[in-house]
Formats: C-alpha cells, structure tokens, sequence
C-alpha cells in the first residue's frame, strides 16, 4: 500500500536557500522576500497556496511536497511525474499526474487514497469553491469531478483533443476547460453538460485562469496568444501577446490585482487586471521553461517552477533586477562537445530519472550506482512496479543493452520506465561503457 512518508532533511540533504537576506517569517509564503525551495529531485511541473501560506509542489520526481516555513513533508506513492497538486477540504491535498490518478492525502494523519483514474496522463486539476470535489483535465480527452468523499465522478467528454487546463467558476456551478483542439468550452459542472464554446483561438491553449468575479477570462496558447476575454460573452478585450511561445502557466491575485504568465522561453510576465497594463516582463530563467506558477496568498510573491529542482519565490513589487532562477542545470542541456558520446546518451536518456551517486537523492527513478550484476527491483526503499520488484531480471552488459535496443515497453511490460531507445548499436555500447565507469565503485 503507498503511505505517505515523512522524510527528514537531514537524511536527504535538503537545503533552504534565501536569495535575499531576510529572516524566517512566520510563513515563508508571506515573506515578501526572495528565497528558493529546495529538495525535489526533479523538474517542478504544479505549484499551489493553501490559505495559511503553505505551499505546495508536484514534480518529476513522482513526488508531492508541503512545505511550512521552508521545511517539506514529502507525499509519496506515485508512479510517474506529479503533474498538478492543489489543497481541499480538512487540510487535504488532491494531486495528479503521468501515472493517470488522482490521489487524495491526508498529511496529518499518514494515509492516501485514490480517487480514480484516467486513461491518459492528468495535467491540471482545480479545487472546487466549497473544497468537497476536484476537477482534473487529461490527456484522455475528458474532465472528471471528484468528490472528496468517494462519490462517483462527473464525466465530461466533448474536447476533440487532449484537455490541457480546468476551472471552476466562482460559484461552483459552471466549469471552464481549455484544450489542444484551440477551444475553450463551458459545462455544466453538475452534469457535466456542454454549455457553451467560449473561445476559438485556432491553436493549442494551454492554460486559462477565470476572475474572482467571473468577469473575464484569460488564457495562454501554444502559439504565444495571451488574450482576456469578457464574460459571459467572450469578446477580446486584451491581447497581451509577445514574441515568445508557448505560454504554459498562469495565476491570479485578486489582493493585487495581478495575473502572472510564464512561459516557454523564462519569462514571467506581470499584467494588471485592473486597468489592463503590462507592469514587468521579468526573465526568471536563462534556459527552459517556467511550467508552474502560484501567488502567495497576500499576493506579494510569485511562486515559479521549471527545469530547475528548486521552487523561486520573487517580491512581486520589485521584480526589475531579481535574480533568475538558478539551483539546477539539468544534464541534457550540457553542451554536447564537452562530453563522450556515452555521456552524452547517458545525459539525454537518462539523467533526469537517474542519479550516479550511492545516496541515490530525489529522482523518478532509483540510482544507478552499482548497477552491473544488480538484480532489478534491489534497491530498498524504492516503490518498484510490481514488474521489476518481481522480476528475475539481472543488470548486465547484454541486459541494458537489450533494453535500450527494444524500448522499455516492450523489454519490461508493465514498468514505470518511460518509453524510450537507443537504436544505434555504437550509442548503447558508448552508454554501457560509460555508466559500467560511472557506476562502479572505487
């Protein structure tokens, strides 16, 4: 059974780093001061605030964290990348991602419980105005509302593709969904019936984001459409459109008035919902993308994640000159001339799922230290699919090389091991010569 594990920082050498000097506050979140978040193993793809400041994070490394005044409880049980955590009713936290499910935690007393699955990975998820149900969009094509209680879902189904973002409308009663089709639609979140389509923009949309006063809505799109449109009647009234593609997340303060965009080039971009003005354009990352976005419940930071390990937190009021997010720079964007060509499929395939050193750290995937004439599944602590933690199967020169010569999905059914080959017989030699160095020990 997956139980929610509480890891102390000392075992796995987590870190605080401020940014800028200041003391602990009660809550980081209300700080009003740059600090950064650090101790997930991988990419941060969903951030979210509960009201108290608390702040919550889902990553790569298939884990969800809460963190308190810069200190993580470290949720753990699924088995890919966490894609979307968002908090509920009685201090829960719904969370959701590449392994299809939707879980439900209840971090005080240790215990977790899933409430379904799609049939493609979960992206985004939205908490209800009452915090008794979550929305969650898949790439399955379809919305479900989930009832905190176990009640049987709300099915909506209609997207002509992948469905990328969900909101509720203030009072609960409507839900607004984006989508790879270039729509965004209107249901009934009772039903689950169609209401109306909103938005034909032509491309991809991404993320959307509704006012607390349902008066406009904005969303972002793969072609870089940053637009707000009114409500009901979904007419433009702001492009906010640059030369930058795609945008991939968005958030709102209704204390400052403030929508923050991000996007695939690092930007975060500051518009006032008020009277309709950009106020900054802040490059928050030299390289890759700003994938999560979240404001402190004060609204005086923005919280952001990316291709970095580490959670940023800027001062909203003094963004010109902050600086970028830094904390990680992810192997695969290593300049290949620098490395062996064993390196570099190490790097590319499998870096970010897999760390050399014996601690093993934060990863998706367990470490590979010692690898050669290891039994698949070995490693303790690490939640295995049942495949491998049952599996005969050694780690050998002929072993890894079939592996990456037929894919994981077909050398290992049933795994949690991403889909991915090597299909030159130089590149999986080249691989297997430098992880049987990187690997072995001294």
């Amino acid at each position: 059974m997956n139980m929610i594990q509480t890891l102390s920082a000392a075992r796995h050498g987590l870190l605080l780093g401020l940014t800028a000097c200041g003391l602990f506050l009660s809550s980081l979140a209300q700080a009003q001061e740059a600090f950064t978040l650090k101790g997930h193993g991988g990419p941060v793809k969903g951030i979210s605030t509960q009201t108290d400041g608390t702040i919550l994070t889902a990553s790569f490394d298939n884990s969800v964290g809460i963190w308190t005044d810069g200190t993580p409880q470290w949720l753990e049980g699924h088995e890919a990348a966490v894609n979307a955590v968002v908090p509920v009713a009685n201090d829960q936290v719904v969370s959701a991602g590449d392994d299809y499910s939707v879980r439900l935690w209840s971090p005080q007393n240790s215990t977790v419980r899933e409430l379904g699955r799609h049939n493609a990975k979960v992206i985004r998820l939205a908490t209800a105005p009452d915090g008794q149900s979550v929305a969650s969009a898949s790439w399955d094509r379809t919305v479900r509302i989930w009832p905190i209680d176990g009640a049987s879902p709300v099915l909506i189904e209609g997207h002509d593709n992948t469905v990328s973002d969900v909101v509720f409308s203030p009072d609960g009663t409507r839900l607004y969904t984006s989508s790879a089709d270039g729509t965004i639609r209107v249901w009934d979140a009772q039903t689950g019936a169609f209401l109306k389509r909103l938005v034909e923009h032509g491309f991809g949309i991404n993320t959307l984001l509704v006012a607390p006063d349902e008066s406009w809505l904005a969303y972002g799109a793969v072609d870089g459409g940053t637009r707000l449109v009114s409500l009901p009647e979904g007419v433009e009234i702001g492009d906010f459109t640059a030369d930058r593609r795609p945008i991939l997340a968005m958030a709102h303060s209704d204390k400052t008035n403030r929508i923050a965009i991000g996007d695939a080039q690092g930007y975060i971009m500051m518009i006032d919902s008020s009277t309709l003005r950009i106020t900054d354009d802040f490059q928050a990352t030299p390289a890759g993308p700003v994938w999560a976005l979240a404001f402190s419940p004060d609204g005086q930071n923005i919280h952001a994640g990316g291709i970095s390990d580490v959670v940023h937190s800027w001062p909203v009021g003094s963004l010109d000159g902050a600086e970028q997010m830094t904390g990680t720079t992810r192997a695969f964007m290593t300049d290949p001339d620098q490395m062996t060509n064993g390196e570099r499929q190490f790097k590319r395939k499998c870096s970010i799922c897999h760390t050399l050193e014996p601690d093993g750290k934060r990863r998706a995937g367990p470490s590979l230290y010692d690898l050669f004439g290891r039994a698949a599944g070995a490693i303790k602590d690490y939640p295995y699919s049942p495949t491998l933690a049952t599996s005969d199967l050694i780690w050998t020169e002929e072993t890894v090389d079939l592996l990456f010569d037929l894919g994981p999905d077909h050398y290992i059914p049933g795994s949690k091991m991403p889909m991915q080959r090597i299909t030159g017989a130089q590149d999986r030699a080249d691989l297997i010569s430098f992880l049987q160095s990187a690997t072995t020990p001294e």
